[in-house]
């Protein structure tokens, strides 16, 4: 059975997670699979916001990667909403909100992540600060 068919028919309690890794391809890689492994602890479907984080930590690691400092992963469940957030020490380096990205050239290999996020989560957005911070979440409604 498809894990998003079958979602949560009640409100989910409330539940939270947040980790530091590094801004590496590692650390991407730790963070979709600590999201997958929460999320199936908490009983709820992981496909969409397994798929949403990677796009997320790897823009953290691509575009807000700053020697010596770690990118946060929160993941919130409140209200029959999962809040991903993904926080990188690059706030100068803001991508393009919701409704203002762009699809790449037909022959460009990166450029769809926002896409991919845009497409899978139900609102998403960027909130700067504190300094030097920028905070890129999505959130995906758990009952439908």
């Amino acid at each position: 059975m498809n894990q998003e068919v079958a979602r949560t028919q009640h409100t989910p309690t409330e539940r939270a997670f947040t980790v530091l890794l590094s801004p590496t391809r590692r650390g991407a890689r730790l963070a979709r699979l600590l999201t997958t492994a929460h999320l199936g602890a908490w009983g709820l479907p992981s496909e969409s916001a397994a798929h949403i984080v990677a796009e997320l930590a790897a823009n953290a690691t691509v575009h807000g990667r700053v020697k010596g400092r770690d990118f946060q992963l929160c993941l919130t469940v409140r209200g029959g909403t999962l809040r991903i957030e993904v926080t990188d020490t690059r706030g100068d380096s803001v991508p393009p909100g919701p409704g203002a990205v762009k699809p790449p050239g037909d022959d460009a290999e990166t450029g769809r992540g926002l896409l991919i996020v845009e497409a899978l989560a139900d609102h998403w957005g960027i909130v700067p600060g504190p300094v030097p911070r920028k905070t890129v979440w999505a959130e995906i409604d758990l009952v439908r």
